[in-house]
Parts: C-alpha cells; sequence; structure tokens
C-alpha cells in the first residue's frame, strides 16, 4: 500500500472537517475525491502534504507515518501538491518556478532530464520558459503550476481542483496530461469538481460527505450509482 488514512479526523477549532475518513490509495493508483463544496476533499489533500495536522487517526505512506512529519519532509518522502487556484510565483520566470519545484533535490542530472520530460509534457511552458508566470494564460499557469510539483520528483501527486475556472479545450488537454504521468507510474489523488471528468479519469473513487466518506468503489461503478449521478453528475 502506497498511501493509507485510517479514522482520520481534522479539526478547524472546534468545528470537524473530517470526521474519520479512511482513504487507500495503492502504487500507481489513480483516486479520485468527490464531493460538494465543503465535503473535506481539500482538507484531506491538505493533511495528507503536511498542511493541516490531524486530531485523531494514522497517515501512512510507503509504511511511514506522516501524521506528525512537517511539508517539507513530506514532500522529501514524494508527495507533491498542486494547490488549488495555480499558486505560481508570479514575479518568477516559467523556468525559475521550475527549477523551484527541484529545491529538494541535488541530483542535478535527474533534474535536467525532469526538467525536459516537464517540457515534453507541456510544450508551450518551453516556449514561455523566459516570460514571467504572471504573464501566462490561466491554463498556461495551471501547467505551470503541475510542472513545478513533478519537478520534485513525486511518487504521489496531489491535485486540487485543476480544471477549475479553465476553457473546455484547456481541461481536455491536462487531463490527457494527467493520463500520461498516471501511466508512468506517478499515483495521483484528484479533487475535482467535476465530478464526471474525475470519474473518467480515475481507476477508483470516493464520495465525501460532511467529512465523512460517503462512497467509494470503482470509478465506472461511481459512475453508474444512482446517489452520485442525482447530486453530482446532473442526471
Amino acid at each position: 500500500m502506497l498511501l493509507s488514512l485510517q479514522d482520520v479526523h481534522v479539526h478547524y477549532n472546534k468545528i470537524a472537517a473530517l470526521q474519520g475518513i479512511s482513504i487507500e490509495v495503492e502504487e500507481g493508483d489513480f483516486v479520485t475525491l468527490i464531493g460538494s463544496n465543503g465535503a473535506g476533499k481539500s482538507t484531506t489533500l491538505r493533511t495528507i502534504s503536511g498542511l493541516e495536522r490531524p486530531s485523531a487517526g494514522e497517515i501512512r505512506f510507503k509504511n511511514q507515518s506522516l501524521t506528525r512529519l512537517p511539508p517539507d519532509r513530506i514532500l522529501k518522502l514524494g508527495v507533491a501538491q498542486v494547490p488549488e487556484g495555480r499558486r505560481v510565483f508570479k514575479d518568477l520566470t516559467v523556468l525559475e518556478n521550475l527549477h523551484l519545484g527541484a529545491f529538494t533535490r541535488g541530483d542535478q542530472a535527474a533534474i535536467k532530464s525532469d526538467l525536459e520530460s516537464v517540457f515534453g509534457h507541456f510544450p508551450r511552458l518551453l516556449e514561455r520558459s523566459q516570460q514571467l508566470a504572471q504573464t501566462l494564460s490561466g491554463g498556461e499557469q495551471q501547467m505551470l503550476s503541475i510542472g513545478r510539483a513533478l519537478m520534485s520528483d513525486p511518487i504521489l501527486l496531489l491535485l486540487d481542483e485543476p480544471s477549475l475556472g479553465l476553457a473546455p479545450i484547456v481541461v481536455e488537454e491536462i487531463a490527457k496530461i494527467l493520463l500520461e504521468i498516471n501511466k508512468r507510474g506517478v499515483a495521483i489523488v484528484l479533487v475535482e469538481q467535476n465530478a464526471e471528468l474525475a470519474l473518467d479519469l480515475a481507476k477508483r473513487g470516493y464520495v465525501l460527505e460532511t467529512g465523512n466518506v460517503a462512497l467509494q468503489g470503482e470509478a465506472s461503478s461511481l459512475a453508474r450509482n444512482e446517489h452520485v449521478k442525482t447530486a453530482y453528475l446532473g442526471i
């Protein structure tokens, strides 16, 4: 098992954001978390990456506890997060942003190889490598955010709403790239408001409702579930 959350609780002051969720991710898996706003999806990602601390429960990655580790240690272990909102360093160039993604690494030859790989996934980033990130379109900034995470050489990639606010053609392009990344062996946990897209991409899924796992299973099976179709797919 690559990643395991067992009975994880998270509180914001006295408000329970997660109420005992259990989630598993296998090596090379593609898992999606779907649910309405406030269900706990983003909190789950932030807790895995160490940005939030669980008040109870256990998180293990490659059989090592992440529960009390700081975010930089979790990143070094191979867990990278692409945050919601395309949070790039806007006053730095595309290339500088990408190099910052590799700040925990010292293997220069491998960093150069991974940079070439990122440019292979995102040719537009190569074309704009000397531009300031603030001059990029929303879709290009999302590509940069994903590329920066890939520069850390992750085993597990956490993505929070990568399609938010993007044109459908850009969403389709990013979706294809995520599948390519997954095929290369990087496990993915995707939080996505577009449930139809998420279930189409993922192998397995979890439906979160008010901080609990309400449903789980194969993504194709969840897409046929009557509750999921009514509540999240608009069918």
